[in-house]
């Protein structure tokens, strides 16, 4: 939490933030209930959703993605609650600073690097991968992102009374996922990781406000320059119609109109 805040707020569950907790809460409560009505079906959905390393190869492309909305039954629910917790107080707080845009392409950037990594991991190891569900991948990638761009923000530990650099406590959950490369977890460490990687990735390459931003920003550009090439052109017409008419008239470089009866130097009328 950071230094400066009350001892207990949370922080503003609006935006992105709001629509990809209440997504993952939505499908965890959904496929709960299925599993309660019908095992079979909650299991059929499961494998269509959840990321699989074979059915991927063989066309499921979109359990790369798909798989971040889905989490574990009831036997994991402080861990999904964990995850959304987490994804609510970090999402909220770098889309609070970044924008929605922004957000939206590290989480999802990040779930794919997650995705290939387990992919990768499968490739390596065909025997010890497993099932890929839960929003971690995201997380770490969020997780990177904030310690990389606001490292020297102090967080309270929460359950103990101590503070804590955010660089502190990325390097911590870092070094928890390389000790679990030696355990039976490592499909999952190993996933997230590769969340992590993206997302900083992400962070070095991307422009600021993200490349969808930077992309609308490159397309008005375009766009406006074309405008103003026409308007250019159908000056130099006018122009030339115009001394056809034995009359001279006279446009400025941007194509705009200039009036003879003006002072040349008085800028304000122009549009």
């Amino acid at each position: 939490m950071p230094r400066g805040s009350g001892f207990l707020a949370f922080p503003d569950f609006r935006g992105l933030t709001r629509k990809l907790v209440l997504w993952n809460l939505g499908t965890f409560f959904a496929l709960l209930l299925l599993g309660v009505a019908s095992r079979t079906a909650a299991q059929t959905i499961l494998s269509w959703t959840a990321l699989v390393p074979p059915f991927v190869l063989h066309g499921r492309i979109w359990q790369l993605f798909t798989y971040s909305f889905v989490h574990g039954g009831a036997s994991d629910i402080l861990n999904t609650a964990f995850q959304l917790l987490s994804l609510w107080f970090l999402g909220s707080f770098l889309e609070s600073n970044h924008g929605s845009r922004w957000l939206g392409e590290i989480y999802f950037l990040s779930v794919l690097g997650a995705g290939i990594a387990a992919i990768a991991l499968y490739f390596a190891l065909p025997g010890g991968v497993g099932i890929l569900t839960g929003c971690y991948g995201g997380l770490f990638g969020l997780l990177i992102a904030f310690g990389v761009l606001y490292g020297d923000m102090q967080f309270m530990l929460f359950p103990l009374p101590m503070m804590i650099k955010a660089k502190y406590l990325v390097a911590v959950y870092l070094l928890i996922s390389l000790a679990m490369l030696f355990s039976d977890q490592r499909f999952f460490a190993f996933a997230q990781l590769g969340g992590a990687l993206f997302g900083y990735i992400y962070i070095k390459m991307a422009p600021r406000r993200g490349f969808a931003f930077a992309g609308s920003e490159r397309f008005y550009s375009l766009r406006n320059s074309y405008y103003r090439w026409k308007r250019r052109r159908a000056a130099r017409k006018f122009e030339v119609y115009m001394r056809k008419q034995n009359r001279d008239v006279h446009f400025d470089k941007d194509g705009r109109y200039i009036d003879p009866d003006r002072d040349p130097n008085d800028r304000r009328w122009m549009n």
